[in-house]
């Protein structure tokens, strides 16, 4: 039986230094432009607390649902060929950035140990990624249970939409 060219691919996205808003839309316009990417749906945009190192501004967060023919590790490789177009600089651990895109899932694919684990390894403990994920993908099942259940449980103290539509992005 044929597999469909298309494959679904769950993101993450974020930043907190300088005008993070402007480049999560900017990347996300990059992704949708390519032949080999479309952008399906992407969630309200959400300002969100610094999580893991505390002492920074607040975050902007986002998620966005895919239909990719790449690889889930050539999705990846786009995903960082943007941020470093966008000049992030990776400095240290969950510390500031002009934009952050994480590959979360990837329709039919469970992987650990190498250069990306599906799912994110720690998407199911992060609000900040569960709450703007349950816009796009509410029923998408991870690790035996969905976004919606896993949001229930998840920390979403302090976070707060900063959009009221899923149109942000465009141009």
């Amino acid at each position: 039986m044929p597999s469909e060219p298309f494959r679904r691919a769950t993101l993450g996205l974020g930043g907190n230094v300088g005008d993070p808003v402007r480049s999560m839309a900017q990347a996300l316009r990059m992704l949708d432009a390519r032949p080999d990417c479309r952008v399906v749906a992407v969630s309200r945009l959400y300002r969100t607390p610094p999580w893991g190192k505390t002492d920074q501004d607040w975050f902007f967060n986002a998620c966005a649902l895919v239909e990719t023919m790449l690889a889930p590790e050539a999705l990846l490789d786009a995903c960082l060929g943007i941020e470093r177009d966008m000049k992030r600089e990776r400095k240290e651990r969950w510390g500031p950035r002009t934009i952050d895109i994480d590959v979360l899932t990837y329709e039919g694919v469970s992987q650990a140990g190498g250069r990306l684990e599906l799912p994110h390894p720690r998407m199911t403990a992060r609000g900040f990624v569960l709450m703007p994920l349950a816009d796009v993908a509410p029923t998408l099942d991870v690790e035996g249970r969905t976004v919606e259940a896993w949001l229930k449980e998840a920390d979403v103290a302090g976070i707060e939409p900063a959009s009221a539509g899923p149109d942000w992005w465009k141009a």
